[in-house]
């Protein structure tokens, strides 16, 4: 598939969580795990999430370390990744971080149900690239982007996005930081949500490596059983 090399990226507590109930972050890693991220932000060609980690947490998605900010313009590159945001119906606000915060592009994806003309004034902050009837089709998005250039696409969640890729065959690797905490909750965003796979769809990883960092530990998996 003509589709960049795509990995998610998280952290998670003892029982699968990545927020509370109330959908409010948790430091759950500390700071090595924190610098290991940013080196993967900015050694990305693009960052992407949905439009809930957007209005949840209003992350400015942008590379922190100073040095590799500036590594990444001495290569002829902006000094942070493509900030990419999928929101079907246009409802990025436009005082978001991603607006405000570091250079660099910004796309924002969106489906023919978005209204014409809340796309018209994000059009005014970002590239907007319409894709998919009610809800934006990923796997079309993929494929802009490898012809855009972006050739490794960091996936920041949240866990409805995860789903969507998931299961539509569109992640490579899966990091997860399992860190030392219990967050509980029925309704506490997991890893990966959604509909979830039926018992003969279930998807397949392997274990690619295990490292003890701060108080947790980091797995990296492959997923092995891409569409």
């Amino acid at each position: 598939m003509d589709k960049p090399f795509t990995f998610i990226n998280s952290a998670m507590s003892a029982d699968g969580k990545i927020s509370t109930k109330e959908r409010k972050q948790v430091r759950i890693s500390g700071d090595v795990d924190f610098d290991r991220m940013d080196e993967l932000r900015a050694t990305s060609d693009a960052i992407m999430v949905g439009i809930g980690t957007i209005l949840a947490d209003d992350p400015s998605l942008t590379v922190k370390s100073e040095e590799r900010r500036s590594a990444r313009k001495s290569k002829g590159a902006d000094e942070n990744p493509v900030r990419i945001v999928i929101d079907s119906k246009a409802r990025t606000p436009l005082d978001a971080d991603i607006f405000i915060k570091g250079e660099g592009k910004r796309i924002i994806a969106v489906s023919g149900s978005a209204p014409v003309n809340k796309v018209e004034v994000l059009q005014q902050k970002a590239l907007v690239i319409r894709t998919g009837d009610e809800k934006v089709d990923l796997s079309a998005l993929m494929k802009e982007l490898n012809y855009m250039g972006i050739k490794r696409l960091m996936l920041e969640g949240g866990a409805t996005l995860n789903w969507a890729m998931l299961s539509n065959g569109l992640v490579d690797e899966v990091y997860s930081f399992v860190g030392n905490l219990l967050i509980g909750g029925a309704s506490a965003p997991t890893l990966v949500d959604g509909t979830g796979f039926a018992e003969s769809d279930i998807l397949s990883l392997e274990l690619k490596s295990m490292e003890k960092m701060d108080e947790g530990v980091l797995l990296k998996w492959a997923v092995i059983n891409n569409n």
